[in-house]
């Protein structure tokens, strides 16, 4: 499709942090809802405008770049859902240096700061939301999590069209 719309950026995952996130959305996510795989979301949404600068601030962040290190450092409740909280200064870093280039284009959702996580779980009763996150609580441990690359994607209410990937080295 050509036509305009507004653009994601999210952080990728190593296959095996991939499919540790997926395969906890498959089974707590509403099937009905769950249109896409694990991610993390850097910006919720920039006008289709910018996808070249964009494009070239994504490749001069990753390349030649080792991986920012990162980690599972906690869970959080979303009411509705339950989510990873992920910790990554360095990756927080890229994040800042793209909302400063892009601060007049940024809508209030990603004006108003960064929470980075991983949902696992949302659109549900509290109640079942809440007795996944005491599950989880159980056995959880702070652990590394291998962020591998940023990508852009387009959205147009459903799965979202890829636009761009960039690895890091």
């Amino acid at each position: 499709m050509n036509e305009a719309a507004p653009v994601i950026v999210t952080a990728l995952f190593g296959k095996t942090d991939a499919a540790f996130f997926d395969g906890l959305r498959k089974r707590h996510f509403p099937p009905e809802r769950n249109q896409l795989a694990a991610h993390l979301t850097m910006f919720h949404h920039l006008p289709p405008s910018i996808t070249a600068e964009l494009k070239q601030r994504l490749s001069a962040a990753t390349r030649g770049v080792a991986p920012p290190d990162a980690r599972i450092g906690g869970l959080m409740s979303l009411g509705g859902g339950v989510a990873f909280r992920i910790e990554s200064p360095s990756l927080e870093d890229i994040r800042d240096s793209l909302a400063h280039a892009f601060a007049p284009l940024l809508m209030p959702q990603d004006r108003a700061g960064w929470r980075p996580h991983v949902t696992i779980q949302n659109k549900v009763p509290p109640a079942e939301a809440k007795a996944l996150l005491s599950a989880l609580a159980v056995d959880f441990r702070p652990r590394a999590v291998a962020i591998a690359g940023l990508a852009s994607w387009y959205y147009r209410g459903g799965p979202w069209e890829p636009l761009s990937r960039h690895m890091f080295a």
